[in-house]
């Protein structure tokens, strides 16, 4: 932990014990041992086979990995609680597959082949001080983990076996009739890769409900890393969204509608300039929902809108070709269709997208993305996922393959 976070631990704690109810820990063990023996512990065990080809030089990819993670979150105790979690990746069977960029156990070295990142090792997931004490508030402090509104812009990459988590302080907020206030200030960002980067990161994301159907977002996030680079750039991004559905005699008329625009912050230059924009429309019926979309992330040439703290791999095809950017912005069209498997159960979703750039309209390529899900317990679920991304002008044709198991509680 950081010296801000170890500083703020002890203000913190100092402020905590001054609060009217507030009770010293040797007036209460007895309540302090049981908040402590009476919590709730979780289990998430993940089991995935990965296969990648791709029409270039790099060998074809394949992996087998064990995700475990395995945490405990205490009962409340004077209006505070603590979390940890522990998690482990580690690879079964040879590893015919390069690992990512990582640091430490995170790069196995096998270069010669297509990229699963998805590295070995080890790590404390999860680990804050929740506090609850002040009206129609939550306090986090510590690494949690922090998905905001459909984790465009804000999320923790759930979909690779290390996910991403974050380093610092989370207040939200309910005291107003139907709306969200939710502030973060973060100092660290633990990556997929088991590598870290340090900032000084404000996010500020305030929701309001219309009624059940119908939600207003705006949000500010201001992130400043401390080694501003072209992967995490500093960056202001300012935006807004509306997101909802119109029910009608036996379906629903779905929307999704956003717009937030990106400028330079702390140490960026002024090239960083990017408007960001979606406008999605869906039909739901009782087992099929059909959505079409185009999301724009701007670009001049010169910069082109990013989202390092986002949930990426959700967005602008499975197949991960456009987790940066490029400086010519990327326009995603596309048509989401997803329904309930009738006789064996379970959830088909199928994606079609088709990538352009912003600046100049040239073809990027298309891509297929596919999924089954199935429940076979509450506990216990499989999944099959397969895309293939067929380049044009951008990058190399790709297809990868899942198939995973997990069980959770």
């Amino acid at each position: 932990m950081s010296k801000s976070i170890k500083s703020f631990v002890a203000g913190t704690t100092l402020m905590l014990s001054s609060l009217p109810g507030a009770v010293h820990a040797e007036v209460q063990d007895d309540s302090l041992a049981a908040a402590l023996s009476g919590g709730k512990a979780n289990l998430a065990v993940r089991l995935r086979y990965e296969d990648v080809t791709q029409d270039n030089p790099l060998k074809d990819a394949s992996a087998f990995t064990l995700r475990t993670r395995l945490g405990y979150t205490t009962a409340k105790w004077n209006d505070l609680n603590l979390m940890i979690e522990f998690e482990n990746i580690h690879p079964l069977g040879s590893e015919d597959y390069n690992s990512g960029p990582g640091v430490f156990s995170a790069t196995n070295g096998n270069s010669a082949y297509s990229t699963i990142a998805d590295p070995t090792g080890s790590e404390v997931n999860q680990y804050w001080l929740g506090y609850s004490g002040l009206p129609n508030t939550q306090v986090k402090l510590g690494r949690q983990r922090l998905i905001l509104d459909n984790a465009r812009f804000i999320g923790n990459v759930g979909w690779r076996q290390n996910e991403q988590t974050f380093d610092g302080l989370n207040i939200v907020n309910k005291g107003i009739p139907n709306a969200t206030i939710n502030y973060s200030y973060l100092t660290r960002s633990n990556f997929i890769f088991f590598n870290n980067f340090e900032m000084s990161t404000h996010l500020l994301n305030i929701g309001y409900s219309l009624s059940d159907s119908h939600k207003l977002t705006s949000y500010a996030y201001l992130l400043d890393f401390d080694k501003d680079g072209a992967a995490r750039r500093d960056t202001k991004t300012l935006g807004g969204r509306a997101a909802g559905a119109f029910p009608m005699d036996g379906f629903k008329v779905l929307y999704a509608l956003e717009y937030a625009t990106q400028a330079d912050y702390a140490d960026s230059p002024s090239t960083v300039d990017a408007d960001y924009s979606l406008a999605e429309f869906g039909i739901g019926l009782k087992s099929v929902t059909a959505k079409v979309g185009l999301e724009t992330l701007g670009g001049d040439g010169t910069y082109g809108f990013q989202v390092p703290l986002a949930t990426n791999h959700a967005f602008q095809g499975w197949a991960d070709m456009f987790l940066a950017t490029p400086a010519t912005g990327v326009v995603d069209t596309y048509l989401n269709v997803a329904a309930a498997v009738p006789g064996i159960g379970g959830k088909l979703v199928v994606v079609y997208h088709d990538f352009k750039a912003d600046q100049g309209s040239a073809s990027y390529g298309d891509e297929i993305d596919v999924v089954y899900k199935r429940p076979i317990t509450p506990n216990f679920g499989m999944a099959i996922k397969y895309a293939d991304y067929t380049a044009d002008t951008f990058k190399v044709d790709t297809r990868k393959l899942w198939v995973q198991a997990e069980y959770k509680f």
